[in-house]
């Protein structure tokens, strides 16, 4: 049975709106995009690469899906994390997507929880989760998470789309591994108990 590890680039105060870029999104009159940049160094990017190796199956919400196709597709496959990407299957939760051109891309069938449970029973190793943040939510409150790969940037940005909101009871954790990198983010791997 495959798990589903949310994978997700966080500031100390739970942002996850807007790493990549200016523009990446901007809802909410959203002004720090591309925060995550200045804190990119060789040790996230081994553990991205390394993190390749368990994934067999991404799982996207809408937007993030929509935001994905308009780069990695045309990133060349000497990128490891590109030639991953574009070979692996991924799975959109999406009621309103009907065309899916990114290679091995296709819509979740049916309603979440049941179609993520098969999704999961489906195989091995992991479902990796990246960005989508209201599918994540959605994947909470139906215990569906398995763990979480976070990384925790050294910032705090005020204001911005957080990663965990509320929540309908306390859901424990356990820390399984914590990495610092050269730039002061924190690596941390959670598995839900």
């Amino acid at each position: 049975m495959r798990k589903l590890v949310v994978i997700e680039f966080v500031t100390l105060d739970g942002v996850m709106q807007g790493l990549g870029s200016p523009d990446e999104d901007r809802d909410g009159g959203f002004e720090h995009g591309g925060w995550a940049a200045p804190y990119f160094d060789d040790i996230q990017t081994a553990s991205a690469v390394e993190g390749l190796r368990s994934t067999t199956a991404y799982l996207f919400g809408r937007r993030t899906y929509e935001k994905m196709t308009e780069f990695w597709p045309n990133q060349p496959d000497d990128n490891p994390m590109a030639a991953h990407l574009n070979a692996t299957p991924k799975y959109v939760a999406s009621r309103t997507l009907t065309d899916f051109t990114w290679s091995n891309a296709r819509r979740l069938d049916g309603d979440l929880a049941p179609a993520v449970a098969d999704l999961k029973a489906q195989g091995d190793g992991t479902i990796a989760v990246l960005g989508s943040g209201m599918l994540v939510q959605d994947l909470v409150a139906n215990d569906l998470v398995d763990g979480y790969r976070l990384f925790l940037h050294p910032l705090l940005l005020g204001t911005g789309k957080r990663l965990f909101r509320e929540t309908a009871r306390p859901r424990p954790l356990r820390l399984t591994s914590c990495t610092p990198t050269s730039t002061g983010v924190l690596l941390l791997e959670y598995e839900v108990v």
